[in-house]
């Protein structure tokens, strides 16, 4: 036998429960609230009979109604409640007490109850009595003021009302005039940012998206699940209803969401990522709200509806504090940035790790860790509550709805009928995944978080082809396949934009007509931007041909893992002269050699400069030294690849080896241990590096020739430099002729000796063409290499000949 039921029993309640000893503590106003009725209804008796007589005083009032029989009524009510109150105190406190009316006296009363009414029956019971009682009390306090019985009192309540009408009606619209202001106002905000596009809008297909194959594969299962969804609930599961697609800009995040939407045939809900920035507190909640009612709306007539939250990190986070920890996995999310640098360009020819340890470490540097307290969405320009609406929707779709349903049916007793199964999917990119709420990616809101990396060359390839489909071209397969090679980072917005200017070259020439001179030169552009177009002295322009070619002579001697793209001595917004390596194929694990090759290349500019310029360097050499040193410094302390085991990097973060550390003498004798090895390495490199240019001293002349007869060279052309064998659009033979290479070192003697007394080069440049040489740029390097001196034959259908 359990304890007394009082009303309905909690949902965790069972025959295990404990049985309490003391009855169940009321809350205040259950226990005041009867008592308070039949208070203010007295005083209601009081107030009508002085309202009836204004000369009577409120003491003769007070005893007129003790003796009338409402009075006497309410005041019995009064002591029955407060009786009722102390026997519930009393019980709340004492067991012995509690016990005994409870198993004792209404024992069987209640034994009884039970078998006849179930808890819900009670309940409902229990409720019509409060109700009735209230009832009674208001026409007892009616019939007192109208003078007549309570029943008639009760009939004379709509008259009431309907004399009261024109005043109530008066005052809601004074308040709907006031609230209605606001509301508009709210309501006009509100308005926009979400663009709602219908079936037959839609005209995006996944025959669309290229080279993301392997995330396509998993999307393509959220729609089967989305068109079929009993495939998967019939066997106790549920669908997925998240996506997020993460990754470098120009991926094809934003494509692929609308590939989904022509597939199904669904309408695509297009959420700017500006929609929930406001300056009003609320306004992106009542944003929030609207967009999930029309989503449901569309989900039911549709069957189904795709949201898409683009550029999903504007939506923000709730801070460091908040969060718990970390929200996103770190690491590999953004391309390497741009290395501005004055001099040489001491960034572009280093493999893509390098770069990207180089990206990172310059990004940090001078930035202090901060807790964020608020931003975005959760706290700065999109107010607070908005992001927590929206987590409160995303997980809300199962709740039931309706003021009716929710409301009414609770009022009567009945339970709330469960909500439709909604069959909506919501699609997020960005490219900032850590800004995320750590809330808004859990499973249940974002079900599944896939990376839209860069293609792979396969990827790249079938981009190419499909973008090369839409114009006309002269490229052969051969072609684009080295084409998705040397661009090992382009994504489909770079591809389309570079086949673009590709055409715009063409037709600036007066051709409708693609070629791969055409591809190259829009290449060259987008990479290295227009040059500047101003003219170095011959002495300079001597140095920094030289500076370029000792870099390309080392990444062609020592670097075989990467290819050199493109070596130029025009000097850009950034650079005065730079020599760009990429890999030939994909690659996903990077090697001590690797690296060293990368220090060598680095260091080739100062071991150039001073054989070259007898024991001379300039600041150029700065950003390269810099390079060299992060690399040899990671490599000896934190990659495992010096003479120690332990990593410098993990003990800096523990506090050994850092400033202020535990044991400060010792680590201070540890980190001068770490900088004599990275020191002492580098020396030893560098030595090895003059030696590769020692022995390469003609082919480093040869380049740096070429470079300044044509100021920007291809890869290829650079090899063919090199090797002495025709180029692309370089004959580089003539580089193997030994009395010509004798005529470079006269003329390298004579820019020596205008570098040693800042004079004029007394010398001109020897001509590999037996003319004038002519300088070629990057925009005009095509136009130039018409000679047929500088270029091989074109094959029979009039196509560039296929690269070596």
């Amino acid at each position: 036998m359990t304890d007394t039921v009082e009303g309905l029993r909690p949902p965790e309640a069972g025959p295990g429960e404990r049985e309490r000893i003391t009855r169940k503590r009321l809350p205040f106003w259950d226990r005041i609230k009867f008592l308070l009725l039949f208070a203010v209804a007295w005083f209601a008796l009081v107030w009508a009979a002085m309202a009836d007589n204004p000369i009577l005083p409120f003491r003769d009032a007070l005893l007129d109604e003790l003796r009338s029989g409402f009075g006497i009524a309410l005041m019995v009510l009064f002591g029955l409640e407060l009786l009722r109150q102390l026997h519930f105190l009393v019980s709340e406190h004492w067991s012995g007490y509690h016990r005994l009316w409870t198993r004792g006296i209404f024992g069987g009363t209640e034994r009884l109850s039970h078998r006849m009414f179930s808890d819900w029956t009670r309940f409902r019971l229990i409720r019509v009595f409060k109700w009735l009682l209230f009832i009674a009390v208001v026409a007892v306090v009616l019939a007192s003021v109208l003078d007549t019985s309570p029943l008639m009192a009760l009939f004379a309540i709509p008259a009431i009302l309907w004399q009261a009408a024109p005043m109530f009606i008066q005052v809601l619209f004074i308040l709907f005039i006031a609230v209605g202001q606001f509301a508009a106002i709210f309501w006009f905000l509100s308005r926009g940012g979400v663009e709602v596009y219908y079936p037959d809008d839609v005209k995006t297909r996944f025959a669309d998206v290229w080279g993301q194959d392997h995330v396509l594969e998993r999307v393509k299962e959220n729609i089967v699940y989305l068109e079929t969804p009993e495939a998967i609930e019939s066997k106790g599961g549920y669908v997925p209803g998240g996506i997020l697609l993460w990754g470098p800009p120009g991926t094809g995040k934003t494509l692929m969401a609308e590939a989904v939407a022509g597939e199904t045939g669904k309408p695509y809900v297009f959420v700017d990522p500006g929609a929930f920035i406001n300056m009003f507190f609320g306004v992106g909640v009542l944003k929030v709200k609207g967009l999930f009612r029309k989503l449901r709306k569309l989900a039911l007539r549709y069957g189904g509806v795709i949201v898409f939250f683009d550029e999903a990190d504007s939506l923000g986070n709730r801070g460091a504090l908040a969060q718990g920890g970390g929200s996103f996995p770190r690491g590999g999310m953004t391309p390497p940035a741009p290395f501005a640098a004055t001099g040489c360009h001491g960034f572009s020819y280093l493999s893509d790790e390098s770069q990207l340890l180089l990206t990172r470490q310059a990004m940090a540097g001078g930035r202090q860790d901060k807790v964020v307290m608020g931003g975005g969405m959760g706290g700065g320009g999109g107010g607070m509550g908005t992001l927590e609406a929206l987590l409160t929707e995303l997980s809300g779709l199962k709740k039931p709805r309706g003021f009716v349903n929710r409301v009414v049916r609770r009022a009567l007793g009945m339970r709330p009928k469960p909500p439709p199964k909604y069959r909506i999917l919501v699609m997020m990119a960005t490219n900032l995944p850590e800004a995320l709420d750590e809330a808004l990616l859990r499973p249940g809101r974002i079900d599944r978080i896939y990376k839209v990396g860069y293609p792979s060359k396969a990827g790249r390839v079938r981009t190419y082809m499909g973008y090369l489909d839409k114009v006309k071209h002269e490229l052969t397969e051969e072609q684009v396949d080295k084409l998705a090679t040397i661009t090992p980072y382009a994504t489909g917005a770079t591809i389309k934009d570079m086949v673009n200017e590709a055409l715009i070259t063409a037709v600036r020439d007066d051709r409708d007509t693609i070629t791969w001179r055409d591809i190259i030169r829009a290449k060259q552009l987008k990479e290295l931007g227009p040059a500047e177009n101003v003219e170095y002295i011959e002495r300079e322009r001597h140095a920094v041909a030289v500076h370029e070619a000792c870099h390309a002579v080392v990444a062609y001697r020592t670097r075989h893992h990467m290819e050199i793209d493109i070596a130029t001595i025009e000097k850009g917004s950034g650079y005065l002269g730079m020599v760009a390596s990429i890999p030939p194929e994909d690659q996903f694990t990077t090697w001590r050699s690797h690296y060293e090759s990368d220090i060598y290349v680095s260091l080739a500019s100062l071991a150039g400069e001073r054989m070259f310029f007898d024991g001379d360097s300039s600041s150029g050499v700065s950003g390269d030294l810099e390079s060299a040193t992060a690399v040899a410094t990671n490599m000896e302390g934190v990659w495992g690849m010096g003479t120690t085991v332990s990593s410098y990097g993990y003990s800096s973060q523990v506090g050994i080896g850092s400033p202020g550390g535990p044991g400060k003498s010792e680590d201070l004798n540890a980190r001068k241990a770490l900088a004599d090895r990275i020191e002492d390495n580098l020396a030893l490199m560098l030595v090895r590096t003059a030696e590769i240019l020692e022995e390469n001293r003609r082919q480093v002349l040869s380049l740096a020739h070429a470079l300044e007869t044509h100021k920007t060279l291809t890869g290829e052309d650079v090899i063919a430099v090199l090797e002495g064998r025709p180029g692309p659009l370089v004959d580089g033979s003539i580089y193997g002729n030994t009395e010509f290479t004798d005529q470079l070192e006269t003329y390298h003697r004579a820019a020596l000796d205008a570098h040693r007394g800042h004079g004029k080069l007394a010398a001109r440049m020897p001509d590999a063409s037996g003319r004038e040489p002519v300088s070629v740029g990057a925009g005009d390097q095509a136009a130039a290499s018409d000679s047929s001196i500088w270029r091989r034959p074109p094959s029979a259908n009039g196509s560039e000949p296929a690269k070596e």
